[in-house]
């Protein structure tokens, strides 16, 4: 008897969810190269809509499972390459819709990064206008910019003028043209104020820089506001005040008070009547020849000070410092504090800092630790300096009189008067005495550490001049600012 017929088995069908996928994607990148799209578009388009790749796999799939039970074959699977092609397709797509969600503008302020520094992601285009209006007498001025320089300098006139310069990051002309149209700045009147605003945001998400070179009625007070962005404020009667970040900011020749809120920048302020007060975070910031009282707050790699007649006060996470008034210099950093020609009292808590100070006249008191203590003292008042881990030497004026009482735990002293009782022992040294008619008394404490007590006429053989105060960065330079605590 005859064996039937063997009917060999159907075969299985290749899918084609896995080329059609790729193919969608080739066009788009296609489209990209060839500058039909571009590639920031593409990127916010697969941020969002990359699910689709992944229900269009499934539509093929399904389809092919349905054409395959019709003819009575085995309906293919997705196979080794499907897989690595789905999971690269996930991870990219999540990635992407992550990276969407980002501040990116943010972001760019932090790393002070421009558009115009990535040209893959479109040409920059440069508009510029101008605006006036007149500018009534008693008004204030406010300026906002998110994104942008602005320079406030005197009109010869009764009107602010305004030149505008922008850059527009954009794939196309014409789509710069929109941009440029949608990011108009704009000037307002409203109850004594005149606020100048820049419109950074009228672009919707897309970065817009946006300098204002504005002049205005000398006595009109200045208020600014800016995101990133240098500051220069030049010839004021008025008040100035500044709320900066991620940039320079430049005040000088001003009749009023200057007020700054820094955030990541650098501050100049010099030839300032008024009262000054600067606060934030930042790189240098420095004041000269400043007639009012000068109050720091914050936390900056370097001070420097020159020439300023009023209280000057000093507050970080590792320093207070107050005194009177300052005729020399002041230079500090996150290790050293240098100054000449200041006058008491004094008081000053740091750490981790090494103190020399020329000329200091007035009451003294002075708390440090890991750090060296030189001071020399021009006109002597009641002194009390203690440390830790670090020198002290106290230089008093040769004809001085005053009362000491020393010790120093772990160390010895040293003193050039004669009148003084000294002893030094395996695990301490002390002092004690009058000088002179007696006066002021000197008391100096440390732990793990030396004291010396000198005659002012020692001056010239140990101390080093004065270090000139060293300008910061004029606006208008790059830099990624680390604050340091001072």
């Amino acid at each position: 008897m005859a064996s039937p017929a063997q009917v060999p088995p159907a075969r299985q069908r290749r899918s084609f969810a896995g080329p059609v996928v790729l193919i969608v994607l080739g066009i788009f990148f296609l489209l990209g190269n060839m500058g039909v799209l571009h590639w920031f578009t593409l990127g916010h388009w697969f941020a969002r809509f990359w699910p689709l790749l992944i229900i269009l796999w499934g539509v093929i799939k399904l389809m092919e499972y349905q054409q395959a039970q019709r003819e009575g074959i085995r309906p293919s699977g997705i196979g080794p390459g499907g897989v690595f092609l789905l999971i690269v397709l996930i991870v990219a797509g999540l990635s992407a819709s992550q990276a969407s969600r980002l501040n990116w503008g943010e972001i760019r302020d932090q790393m002070h990064i421009d558009d115009s520094d990535f040209p893959m992601f479109g040409h920059t285009y440069t508009y510029d206008e101008q605006l006036q209006q007149a500018f009534p007498a008693g008004t204030s001025l406010r300026v906002n910019n998110t994104r942008g320089a602005v320079n406030v300098k005197t009109s010869d006139d009764n009107q602010i003028h305004v030149s505008v310069h922008k850059k527009v990051n954009a794939e196309s002309q014409s789509d710069a043209d929109k941009l440029n149209a949608s990011a108009k700045p704009q000037i307002m009147l409203n109850d004594g104020v005149i606020t100048l605003n820049a419109n950074n945001g009228g672009a919707g998400d897309h970065a817009i820089t946006i300098d204002l070179d504005v002049s205005a009625p000398r006595n009109a007070s200045v208020t600014i506001s800016t995101r990133r962005g240098d500051v220069n404020v030049a010839g004021r009667d008025g008040d100035a005040d500044i709320a900066g970040q991620h940039g320079d900011v430049a005040v000088s020749d001003i009749n009023g008070k200057v007020s700054l809120n820094l955030g990541h920048s650098s501050a100049r302020v010099s030839q300032i009547t008024g009262e000054v007060s600067i606060q934030g975070t930042g790189d240098d910031v420095s004041a000269q020849n400043v007639k009012g009282a000068l109050r720091l707050s914050g936390e900056f790699d370097s001070i420097k000070l020159g020439k300023v007649s009023g209280e000057v006060s000093f507050k970080s996470a590792r320093t207070d410092m107050e005194f009177s008034g300052l005729s020399g210099d002041l230079d500090m950093d996150s290790g050293d504090l240098r100054a000449s020609g200041l006058t008491g009292p004094l008081r000053l808590i740091t750490r981790s800092k090494d103190i020399h100070i020329d000329g200091v006249s007035g009451d003294v008191r002075v708390q440090d630790e890991n750090g060296a203590v030189e001071l020399h003292m021009s006109k002597l008042g009641s002194t009390q300096v203690n440390n830790r881990s670090g020198e002290i030497q106290v230089y008093v004026p040769d004809k001085a009189g005053f009362q000491l009482e020393a010790r120093a735990h772990g160390g010895e002293i040293e003193s050039d008067f004669g009148e003084l009782k000294v002893s030094n022992t395996d695990d301490q040294g002390t002092a004690t005495g009058t000088v002179g008619a007696g006066g002021p008394r000197l008391v100096l404490n440390n732990e793990h550490g030396t004291i010396g007590i000198r005659r002012g006429s020692a001056l010239a053989e140990v101390s080093e001049p004065p270090r000139s105060p060293k300008m910061p960065k004029v606006p208008g330079s790059s830099k990624i600012p680390e604050p340091t605590e001072n």
